[in-house]
């Protein structure tokens, strides 16, 4: 029966390091560090084949376009550090919240929905 009794010595060390590493996490500057330090400032919105996006645009129109898509359970803010970085490279970003996200939705209550991610058709890029 001895192999099933709990060494305390083992348990109050795993009890300690478990009080710690909550009280680590809690901490202000950790907490600091696990928020975006950047935003994607004010979202757009356009219409979109059967959809009305929400984006994030950063750059220059003028640039090439990289378009960032996430997927679940993520959203934009995924790609806020990125974003930048790639608009300081020389591209327009565009990260659209992708059906279900944000504010994107169908333009229609009639619209039937599916169980795709994302809606995409040629025409939603003009």
């Amino acid at each position: 029966m001895t192999h099933n009794r709990i060494d305390r010595r083992h348990f109050l060390g795993a009890a300690a390091m478990t009080m710690t590493a909550a009280r680590l996490c809690a901490s202000p500057a950790v907490r600091a560090q696990s928020h975006p330090v950047s935003t994607f400032g004010v979202l757009k919105q356009i219409d979109a084949g059967v959809l009305n996006v929400e984006y994030g645009d950063v750059g220059s129109a003028d640039d090439p376009v990289a378009v960032l898509l996430h997927g679940w359970p993520y959203d934009i803010h995924s790609y806020v550090e990125v974003a930048p970085l790639l608009a300081s490279a020389g591209y327009r970003v565009i990260v659209p919240y992708l059906r279900g996200y944000g504010t994107t939705r169908f333009l229609s209550s009639d619209t039937l929905p599916n169980g795709q991610q994302a809606t995409w058709h040629p025409t939603s890029s003009r």
